[in-house]
């Protein structure tokens, strides 16, 4: 059987339901959700509620340009276990539902989101004989989208918006035409005149500098983007690159559901300072600091560290990155600490630190990724 239909389903302002859920007398309320919860530091929006969102409230916005946008709004600090916690259940929820009589593949992109299709046969085993099917192929996506609303809501009390298509990139486009709490289909057959006028910005896949770019080859709007030429964009943008970007126009995605569980190539941490460091000694105790706490990352995994890398943000916001490679791979805290003061040096003394990260790059697993 090949599944014809791919779901995607977001759940609506995750964070902040969440931190609803524990506080119900926020309900209704503008809720902020980021850094420490204090608006007067240093720190960026994680997730705003809708009603904070109506004052113009987004995620990645400083918090005190929250603050002034609504002055009324409750601020909380980001909490992740508990929205690790929450999304456990929201997926061991999607991966429990059957399709028709037929298990479901979910592929989970992070906390709050995943796409999910009915199950591919076993080799040799033809569309018919799926266990437990009746028909030959999951039919009617709107009728299991709202299953799968009703069960999360059950499961969790949280609500999610399903997107459809017959590929993740249509599924994934059509959840943001569906939210909040709806259900929303796009097809090849309505493709175009869903997406032919919206800007390539649209696109899943294409930020603000891809389409600085296709806009300086006079490419403006998706439909722009499906009638180009495909060597062009070849040329431009890269022999990968531009005939992907070309598909993306065109509404095309052949990638299919995966649903083999995400294992991190890296982890990292990154602090934001209250007070910009100008003393560099300070900068190197912070980058032995957030190295260990690194470690402790990767020693989770059970894989040691192949690559280091570190990434410092100045005043008032030029980043820079540096990495290097290690001569063997290691999880001693002290060689990994060195590491990254060794990368520091390689990077402007002049100027006061802002942001820094570490990061540390794993071996890969037995098997490969």
């Amino acid at each position: 059987m090949t599944s014809r239909w791919v779901l995607h389903v977001d759940l609506d302002q995750f964070i902040a339901a969440v931190e609803v859920l524990r506080r119900p007398e926020l309900a209704g309320l503008p809720v902020v959700v980021g850094g420490r919860g204090d608006p007067t530091e240093r720190g960026v929006v994680s997730t705003a509620s809708y009603e904070a969102r109506e004052f113009g409230v987004g995620s990645g916005m400083p918090l005190r340009l929250a603050k002034k946008k609504c002055p009324d709004a409750v601020f909380l600090p980001v909490d992740g276990p508990a929205y690790d916690a929450a999304s456990v259940v929201v997926m061991d929820t999607l991966r429990s539902l059957e399709w028709d009589g037929v298990p479901v593949d979910v592929e989970v992109l992070g906390w709050d989101e995943a796409f999910i299709a009915a199950r591919e046969p076993a080799e040799g085993q033809a569309e018919g004989q799926v266990e437990g099917r009746v028909e030959g192929r999951a039919d009617d996506p709107v009728a299991f989208a709202e299953q799968i609303r009703a069960e999360v809501l059950e499961a969790t009390r949280l609500h999610c918006s399903v997107g459809i298509g017959n590929n993740k990139l249509q599924a994934k486009i059509a959840t943001d035409f569906g939210k909040p709490r709806g259900v929303y289909t796009i097809t090849d057959d309505t493709w175009n005149a869903l997406m032919g006028d919206r800007p390539t910005r649209a696109l899943w896949g294409i930020g603000s500098q891809t389409s600085k770019k296709l806009a300086a080859l006079d490419l403006h709007t998706v439909r722009d983007l499906a009638g180009s030429d495909v060597r062009v964009l070849a040329a431009e943008l890269g022999p990968t690159m531009g005939p992907w970007f070309h598909r993306l126009g065109r509404g095309v995605d052949s990638s299919p559901v995966d649903p083999t569980p995400y294992v991190p190539r890296a982890h990292g941490r990154e602090e934001t300072f209250q007070t910009d460091l100008e003393v560099w000694t300070e900068v190197e105790d912070a980058a032995r600091r957030l190295t260990r706490k690194v470690v402790a990352d990767i020693d989770a995994e059970g894989r040691p560290a192949a690559r280091v890398g570190i990434k410092v943000r100045f005043r008032p916001f030029f980043t820079v990155t540096r990495s290097l490679t290690l001569p063997a791979p290691t999880n001693d805290p002290e060689v990994l600490a060195a590491a990254a003061v060794e990368l520091l040096g390689r990077v402007d003394h002049d100027r006061p630190v802002r942001l820094l990260g570490v990061r540390l790059e794993m071996t890969a697993p037995e098997g490969g990724y």
